[in-house]
C-alpha cells in the first residue's frame, strides 16, 4: 500500500480501529428541544470514546475554535471533500495544510455523469496530486459521484492499482435494491473491500438509504453489514503495518438528508430514530466486529 493511502500514527504498536463521528451526522442533535452547541458535541463524542471527527475543514476563521476543541477534548480530525478536478485538490490540500491537523481527506468526486475513462483519468489525477503532497486521500462510494455505481466502480479499482476507498455500501444497497445479497453482490462488493482504506457506518435497505437497526442492532440487513465490514477490515488487516490506523466513521445523516421523520400531532417533523443512540450502538457493532477481524488473521 502506498504510503499515501495509509494513516499510520508513527508508533509500533498493532494496527488499530479509529472509531470515529461525523458532525455533520450530529446536526439537530440535543436535548430539551434545543441543539447542542458545537462544544457540547465534541464533549459527548469524547464521552463516548469516539477518537476523532470528521467534518469539512474550517474557514480561517473558525480555525482557532477547532484547535482549541480537538485538543481539549483529544480527538483526530479528518476532512470532507469534494473535488472535481486535480486543481481542487491541490486547493483542498493547501487549506488542510493551513488547518495543520489533518489525518485523511476523503473525497466524495463530482460528478455522477463523469464515466468511464474519463472517470479513470480524473481519479488518477487525484491520486497523483495525492501523491505529490503525500497525505492520506480515500474516495467514497457515494451516490452522485462518480463512484455512484456499483459495477463502474468496480471497473475503477481495477483500473486503479492505487485507488483506496471509504467504504459507504449504503449507497450501493438502496441504489440497487439489494434486499440482503447475491453471489453478484458478494463478487462485487468483495472487489471494492480489497480496497478498504476505512469505513462509513449507515446501513441501508433495498429501498431506505438509512434504517434504524433497532437497539440490540437486529435489523435484518445488519448481518450482511456487519459482515461486509468484517471483511473489509480484514483485508486491510492483511496489509496493514505497524502503527496503521483503521478510520470507522459513524456517519448517521440528519432529517432533510438520510433521517426518516414523521409529523406529530402539532404538524412537526420529528426523527422516528434516535439517531445519537443508534450512534454508539454501531460503535460498539463495529469494535466486536474489528475483534472478530484480529481474531481471524492472528
Amino acid at each position: 500500500m502506498s504510503h499515501w493511502n495509509r494513516i499510520n500514527d508513527g508508533t509500533l504498536n498493532l494496527p488499530r480501529l479509529d472509531v470515529q463521528q461525523a458532525i455533520w451526522a450530529m446536526e439537530g442533535l440535543g436535548e430539551n428541544g434545543k441543539e447542542w452547541s458545537l462544544e457540547q458535541k465534541f464533549e459527548k463524542i469524547a464521552e463516548a470514546g469516539f477518537k476523532g471527527v470528521s467534518y469539512l475543514l474550517p474557514s480561517p476563521e473558525n480555525m482557532d475554535t477547532w484547535h482549541r476543541l480537538l485538543d481539549r477534548y483529544k480527538l483526530s480530525f479528518s476532512a470532507i471533500a469534494y473535488p472535481a478536478k486535480p486543481q481542487d485538490m491541490i486547493d483542498i490540500i493547501h487549506h488542510a495544510n493551513q488547518f495543520g491537523r489533518v489525518q485523511y481527506i476523503n473525497s466524495q468526486v463530482s460528478n455522477s455523469f463523469v464515466i468511464d475513462k474519463e472517470a479513470v483519468h480524473l481519479l488518477d489525477g487525484l491520486l497523483k496530486v495525492s501523491e505529490e503532497y503525500k497525505i492520506p486521500h480515500f474516495i467514497e462510494t457515494h451516490r452522485g459521484t462518480v463512484t455512484q455505481d456499483l459495477i463502474r466502480t468496480a471497473g475503477y479499482v481495477e483500473a486503479l492499482p492505487d485507488l483506496r476507498l471509504m467504504i459507504d455500501l449504503s449507497h450501493y444497497v438502496v441504489a440497487g435494491e439489494i434486499l440482503g445479497t447475491s453471489e453478484k453482490v458478494e463478487v462485487y462488493f468483495n472487489k471494492l473491500l480489497e480496497r478498504s482504506a476505512g469505513i462509513h457506518g449507515r446501513v441501508s435497505s433495498g429501498e431506505q438509504v438509512q434504517v434504524d437497526v433497532g437497539v440490540d442492532g437486529d435489523h435484518p440487513m445488519m448481518e450482511h453489514f456487519t459482515r461486509w465490514w468484517r471483511k473489509g477490515m480484514a483485508h486491510w488487516l492483511k496489509q496493514a503495518q505497524p502503527g496503521d490506523l483503521f478510520p470507522f466513521c459513524a456517519e448517521l445523516g440528519p432529517p432533510n438528508y438520510y433521517g426518516i421523520t414523521r409529523r406529530d400531532e402539532h404538524g412537526q417533523e420529528q426523527e422516528v430514530s434516535d439517531r445519537w443512540q443508534q450512534a454508539l450502538l454501531l460503535k460498539w457493532i463495529i469494535e466486536e466486529q474489528w475483534k472478530k477481524a484480529q481474531d481471524k488473521l492472528y
